[in-house]
């Protein structure tokens, strides 16, 4: 039922060179570091499922479902978000399909800016 979505990310050197290594800045929602806390640096993105549905059967329970990750990347700059995005998304492609672009904003709070996602898996049991 979740993805292995930080493993994908994780894995990837151009999101490592872009969002950072020790540690990656790939956090799941509501867990990222907030600034002047241990961890915290830009820019970096955060994950969470907002939605998923099995493959329902009548003659048996599901064998795969098909889940989605919804992932938001913050930055300094728009530039900077919009290149992390990429890079996340070409590392979650092989496994996932990304189905809607999110949107992009700027928070008036932290005045970071943010770009917005969804990739969806089917995952097997």
């Amino acid at each position: 039922m979740f993805p292995n979505i930080f493993g994908y990310v994780s894995s990837s050197e151009a999101v490592k060179q872009l969002i950072g290594s020790n540690p990656v800045r790939f956090w799941p929602f509501a867990m990222a570091p907030q600034k002047g806390q241990m961890g915290y640096g830009l820019p970096y993105a955060v994950w969470q499922s907002p939605y998923g549905t099995p493959e329902n059967y009548l003659n048996q329970l599901p064998d795969i479902d098909n889940v989605a990750a919804q992932i938001d990347v913050y930055a300094q700059t728009l530039d900077s978000a919009r290149l992390a995005a990429r890079a996340i998304r070409d590392a979650v492609e092989p496994y996932g399909h990304v189905v809607s672009y999110n949107g992009e904003e700027k928070d008036g709070p932290t005045g970071l800016y943010r770009f917005g996602f969804t990739v969806e898996f089917w995952q097997a049991h």
